[in-house]
């Protein structure tokens, strides 16, 4: 997969972009309901996107159902509002059509919703599904998911020890080898939290030696990432890092 799998859809249409403001009316669920089945495809964008908002269990199937429409901008708006109505059923959906979709943005919005499904549901039936298909996404997906897909692990991670365990490794790696700095910095954040859940140990011990490497990254972003992980888990080793470099740029 490369970038140019992005060409029907423009950033502006992003789902999350769309969102009502907070001081916006909410919209009527029992309005936007009848339309996720509407015949116009419009209208069943639009209905999606609502859900984005609303959280309604009634529409969870009706989301899944869309993530196979034709129109990307339905998928995308179904996936992120999956994400704000999880349940187990709805992960699989978004696994599955992660698995299949050819379109970026989708597959962005369906790596943002499973991080959302793990947050909001840390259930093992739940994060033990999602892990594979964000570790898969963030070693093998364009840029923008890649991205996403640090992100979500980072969030997957906090419902257990056990599932900071299977992300660290693939976290660690990313930070080390991925060519986009964006992707970098979101694994150093993501490591930050996924540390706080297990204990000392080799595997503590090898997201922190690759946060401290983080801390010479070419990129600013990326040092200051990694830094501020560091300071959040207040590791001597990090804090000590930090210090040498701040002596070393007065010295």
């Amino acid at each position: 997969m490369d970038d140019n799998d992005f060409p029907l859809l423009d950033t502006s249409e992003d789902a999350l972009a769309a969102l009502p403001s907070e001081e916006s009316d909410r919209p009527d669920p029992e309005a936007m309901l009848p339309l996720l089945t509407s015949a116009d495809v419009t209208e069943r964008m639009l209905a999606a996107r609502a859900f984005c908002e609303l959280q309604d269990e009634r529409a969870t199937p009706y989301l899944m159902n869309l993530l196979q429409e034709p129109c990307p901008l339905v998928r995308v708006s179904a996936a992120y509002a999956l994400g704000r109505n999880p349940s187990l059923a709805a992960v699989d959906a978004l696994i599955q059509q992660l698995e299949r979709d050819w379109n970026g943005y989708v597959r962005k919005g369906i790596v943002w919703a499973l991080g959302n499904c793990g947050v909001r549901f840390p259930l093992p039936e739940i994060y033990r599904r999602t892990l594979d298909p964000l570790i898969r996404a963030l070693q093998t997906d364009i840029s923008a998911v890649r991205l996403w897909a640090a992100s979500s692990l980072g969030q997957v991670a906090e419902a257990s020890e056990e599932a900071a365990m299977v992300a660290i490794p693939a976290l660690a790696l990313a930070l080390a080898q991925d060519a986009i700095a964006a992707v970098r910095s979101n694994c150093a954040w993501a490591l930050g939290h996924a540390c706080r859940k297990i204990p000392l140990g080799p595997l503590y011990t090898q997201a922190i030696d690759q946060l401290i490497a983080a801390l010479r990254d070419s990129d600013m972003g990326v040092q200051e990432d990694a830094k501020a992980a560091l300071f959040k888990l207040g590791d001597a080793r990090g804090l000590q890092a930090i210090e040498d470099l701040q002596l070393e740029a007065f010295g």
